[in-house]
């Protein structure tokens, strides 16, 4: 099972700012931030629920290719939330909502390309 995943970002603050808008209607938020300080290096900002950051950002050089991350949402209103609210963020459409039969025919998902290039998707796997 995953416990974390981080990635770096060209500018901490804005992809903040973004992630904050993109992952509250799928019921994300900051939930941890870590100083340059104490890093001795960039801050990390760490979102999730509750106590428990799951998915981290930090400002760098990026370590690979454009990553493709997928998010669960609860609901498929949820999903479409999310692409609105990522649409609204600064994110370029790559796949509006709705159903992906060909994974199964319950996938509904939304796609939409970050302000780093990296391919977000929030998914639910419910049936209508």
């Amino acid at each position: 099972m995953l416990d974390h995943i981080s990635i770096t970002v060209a500018n901490v603050e804005a992809a903040k700012t973004f992630y904050e808008a993109v992952l509250k209607p799928i019921g994300v938020s900051l939930v941890m931030s870590v100083s340059a300080k104490e890093t001795g290096s960039t801050g990390f900002y760490g979102f999730g629920e509750g106590q428990k950051p799951w998915f981290w950002i930090a400002e760098g050089p990026r370590r690979s290719g454009p990553l493709h991350i997928a998010l669960a949402a609860d609901s498929r209103a949820n999903v479409d939330a999310f692409y609105k609210a990522a649409i609204a963020a600064g994110a370029t459409d790559n796949g509006a909502p709705g159903v992906r039969a060909h994974y199964h025919p319950s996938y509904y998902g939304a796609f939409v390309i970050d302000p780093n290039g990296h391919n977000l998707e929030a998914v639910c796997h419910l049936p209508a």
